[in-house]
């Protein structure tokens, strides 16, 4: 892990981790009930526009990581439930 709560352009990146040639930036979404909808449902377009500008500034800051191959994914979790999605920002 190279990161956790990483504050970045203004934003903020929840998990930063790297395997090998691959760095993915996480977003960990969490309810602890549905009555209000699914956590994935939190994932607002405002909100990918945050991360993308977060994931842009740290790899500028981090020359060492721009050539590895960059993901993103999300973890939602809600209750006793874990779901891990890919995601495109």
């Amino acid at each position: 892990m190279l990161g956790a709560n990483v504050w970045a352009g203004g934003h903020e990146l929840d998990l930063i981790v790297r395997r090998g040639r691959r760095l993915v930036f996480c977003e960990v979404k969490g309810k602890t009930t549905a009555t209000y909808g699914h956590p994935l449902e939190m994932l607002t377009a405002e909100k990918r526009r945050r991360i993308r500008i977060a994931a842009e500034t740290w790899l500028s800051r981090h020359p060492e990581c721009q050539a590895l191959d960059c993901r993103f994914e999300v973890v939602a979790v809600a209750g006793a439930r874990l779901a891990r999605v890919g995601a495109e920002l």
